[in-house]
């Protein structure tokens, strides 16, 4: 399938992607979103109640901007699917393949496991969704909180690149963008971002396996095709004063530099508390796009707080739009 241009028309969106408060836009929605062109928009349950609905949602996303405009999900399978059953097809957590892969069972963990992608992936296409916040990339270990849990493929970092880069080339294959997360790794977080913010204190060494899966993508053919999202966590071997989102250091040094990824590089949801330090989700917002971010998420559909972004966030500036424009342009070399 042809890679999503996201690219195009783009030069006057603003670097901010929305979530929704129902099924249906509010005329308030309507207005706000027309007035600012935000990136792109991401979906909940809330939003999803069967594949009818979902597709002229989405439809009608794309026709308020005008454009082929990114429209992010977490279909990741296991606890976390915003589609849901009867309407859509429950799948495993990456646990379970990763659990086989550590059996000897690699080839046939591999091939279920691109069958299932492919399989979600047809669900996200038919309701116009064509950005999956999938695979996670986070490599367990014994102090990894249920957050993630088994949301993550393995304890071995091996596994997890192996697995991760599966889940991203059979996505693209079907015309669905993945999102690796969380990068730079939050398998070392002993605390719920959502709840607080986690600190992770190793050394450099021990980190770099927490790096492993992500340079295995990054430095991939496929690398400069996928999207990721960063960690709100604060390591304090690379920067112990600001978590990942918000650290130009991590970005640059890590995220840019060790691991070497060059795709779209967006924010975990500005809501969560683990960057209650930074103030309201303005400054927030301000703190993740001067680290180096691409474009912040914010997800819960609140108007009121979307205002407060919107005034603080400007347009993609132009690395942005020359990374969406890469991506394109490699995953047209890929296919």
């Amino acid at each position: 399938m042809l890679p999503n241009n996201f690219y195009e028309g783009a030069a006057q969106a603003s670097a901010a992607i929305y979530g929704l408060k129902g099924g249906v836009l509010s005329e308030d929605e309507r207005c706000f979103f027309q007035e600012v062109n935000p990136l792109g928009f991401i979906l909940f349950a809330r939003n999803c109640e069967d594949p009818v609905q979902v597709k002229v949602l989405t439809d009608d996303l794309r026709s308020l901007l005008g454009r082929n405009c990114p429209i992010l999900i977490d279909q990741e399978g296991g606890r976390v699917q915003r589609l849901k059953s009867p309407q859509w097809r429950d799948y495993p957590p990456a646990r379970q393949f990763g659990e086989r892969y550590e059996a000897g069972e690699t080839d046939a963990a591999l091939e279920d496991l691109r069958y299932c992608i492919l399989q979600l992936a047809e669900e996200l296409i038919g309701v116009g969704v064509n950005v999956d916040c999938a695979p996670v990339l986070d490599v367990l270990c014994e102090a990894t909180h249920d957050v993630i849990g088994d949301r993550a493929f393995s304890a071995d970092p091996e596994i997890v690149g192996r697995l991760g880069l599966s889940v991203c080339r059979n996505l693209l294959v079907a015309g669905v963008t993945p999102v690796i997360k969380h990068i730079p790794g939050h398998g070392r977080g002993r605390c719920d971002s959502h709840k607080e913010l986690p600190c992770v204190s190793c050394d450099i060494g021990d980190l770099e396996k927490d790096f492993d899966p992500f340079r295995f993508v990054s430095k991939s053919v496929v690398g400069s095709c996928v999207w990721a999202m960063t960690a709100h966590i604060v390591y304090d071997a690379v920067d112990a004063e600001h978590p990942a989102s918000c650290s130009a250091k991590v970005i640059g040094d890590v995220i840019r530099g060790s691991i070497g990824f060059e795709g779209f590089l967006i924010s975990d949801d500005l809501d969560m508390q683990a960057l209650e330090r930074y103030g309201d989700v303005g400054a927030r917002a301000n703190a993740c796009l001067l680290a180096g971010c691409d474009a912040v998420l914010h997800c819960s559909g609140d108007l009121a707080l979307m205002e407060k972004i919107a005034k603080v966030v400007p347009n993609l500036d132009m690395k942005a739009l020359k990374r969406l424009q890469n991506g394109a342009e490699a995953a047209n070399i890929a296919a």
